[in-house]
């Protein structure tokens, strides 16, 4: 069940979700928009004639007010706002229509665990002909915050738990094997 505004605003009040800081105006009728922080984490392309999954990926860090992004260019950022879900509460994060309207799409890998904490790393591509200058507080994406039928056995507690900046791909830290029969 995705939570109405007045189910998100009493489980702000009460603690339950954490939006900090929270805007109410932020609060919309099925969801909470978040707001583009002022981290940065561009892939540097110079470090490596490939990326695989089992390699760490180098990223060029940039702290600004401001960012633009070539068109069909890739690059991670991150949201002012931390927070914080409960083990019975999950969420999806989704680009602002009037975002995705001037080409630029916004994804997390598109799901937040229950029991997560940090702000929201965002994977944000430039599909337009322009460049687009984007400014740090501007409302980018929107959380949706669904109530589980039943609190997570095991909440997220995952190599991005506690973010508080921007934070590149950590796949390399998975531990899962591939077997290959020929």
């Amino acid at each position: 069940m995705i939570l109405s505004d007045q189910t998100l605003e009493r489980l702000i009040k009460e603690k339950i979700i954490v939006i900090d800081p929270v805007d109410e105006k932020s609060i919309q009728p099925a969801s909470i928009d978040l707001r583009l922080g002022t981290h940065f984490l561009v892939i540097e392309e110079n470090e490596a004639e490939i990326i695989t999954l089992d390699s760490e990926i180098k990223y060029r860090e940039i702290n600004n007010d401001n960012i633009v992004i070539p068109p069909n260019s890739f690059l991670l950022a991150t949201t002012q706002e931390y927070v914080k879900l409960p083990n019975d509460i999950t969420a999806f994060v989704e680009g602002r229509s009037s975002i995705g309207r001037i080409g630029l799409f916004i994804q997390n890998a598109g799901w937040v665990d229950p029991g997560f904490e940090g702000r929201i790393t965002l994977e944000l591509f430039n599909a337009s002909p322009l460049p687009i200058r984007l400014q740090a507080g501007k409302r980018i994406c929107q959380l949706v915050c669904c109530k589980m039928d039943a609190p997570a056995r095991s909440p997220y507690s995952g190599k991005y738990q506690g973010q508080d900046k921007t934070t590149g791909s950590k796949i390399h830290k998975d531990t899962d094997t591939i077997k290959i029969n020929i």
